[in-house]
Formats: C-alpha cells, structure tokens, sequence
C-alpha cells in the first residue's frame, strides 16, 4: 500500500521536525542568555555614568574611571551585536522549523489522502464481494425453485 510506503519518510520528516524544534528551544535559551548579559551590562554602565559623588577624588583616579566607562561602553556595544547575531540565529532556526513543520504536514496530507483511497478502494472490493455473493445466491434460490427440465 502506498500509505504504508510514506510511514517510514513520514518518521523521518517527523524526526527532523522535532530536531528542528530542540535547536529553535536552544536558540532562544541562547538568545535570553544573551539578551541578559546586555541588561546586566546596560545597568553596569548606567551606574558608572553617574559622576561620582565624592569631590575630592583623585585625577588619576577620575582618568581610571573614565577609562572604564569607554571599555564598559564598549562591551555593552560589542554584546549587543551578539545579541543582534542571535537573534538572527535564532530566526534561521524558526524559519527551518517552520519549513520542516511544513514539509510534514504535506506528507501527512498526503498519507492521509492514500489512507482514504485505499479505504474507499477496500470498501468498494467488499461492497462487491457482497453484491457477488448475493448474487450467487439469489441464482442458487432461483435454480432451486426452477429445476432444469
């Protein structure tokens, strides 16, 4: 039968679907992963760009901490940009899956259809057998009320 051809096919889009799927979940966890290092970061350099609250602070000191916001600023630019690559990973992966989500679903259709053919298709050899045998029936109960002469 043609449906019980596509089941092995049927497992395998199925399989990639579902592999698909776990490398979506591991984009995203990625991506969340990302996204929070970048606010941890964005916080980190907020709290540094205040001025410094004690007047008395050294130039050397002033230059070393103006140092660090710019290596800061630099990290949060940096981190966004491998947040952005994530993301863009992350909807490469979506996209696959939803090309495999698609892709099964079409063979299913498809199995479905050759499910209902050959279904329709084992109905009607009933129906006929059926109809055969009650057909040599009736001829049966016809030759028994008309016997040869």
């Amino acid at each position: 039968m043609r449906s019980q051809r596509l089941d092995p096919l049927l497992r395998v889009m199925q399989q990639r679907q579902d592999a698909a799927a776990r490398d979506v979940a591991e984009r995203e966890r990625a991506l969340s992963e990302q996204e929070q290092r970048l606010e941890a970061l964005r916080r980190y350099a907020a709290e540094y760009a205040a001025p410094p609250t004690d007047a008395s602070i050294s130039p050397a000191l002033l230059v070393n901490r103006l140092a660090f916001r710019e290596r800061l600023n630099a990290a949060v630019v940096q981190q966004a940009g491998i947040v952005d690559q994530s993301r863009q990973l992350s909807d490469v992966e979506r996209a696959r899956l939803l090309l495999a989500s698609r892709e099964t679903k079409v063979l299913e259709k498809l199995a479905d259809s050759y499910r209902a053919q050959e279904s329709k298709a084992a109905e009607q050899r009933v129906q006929r057998e059926l109809d055969d045998l009650g057909g040599r029936r009736a001829r049966l109960a016809a030759a028994d009320r008309d016997p040869a002469p």
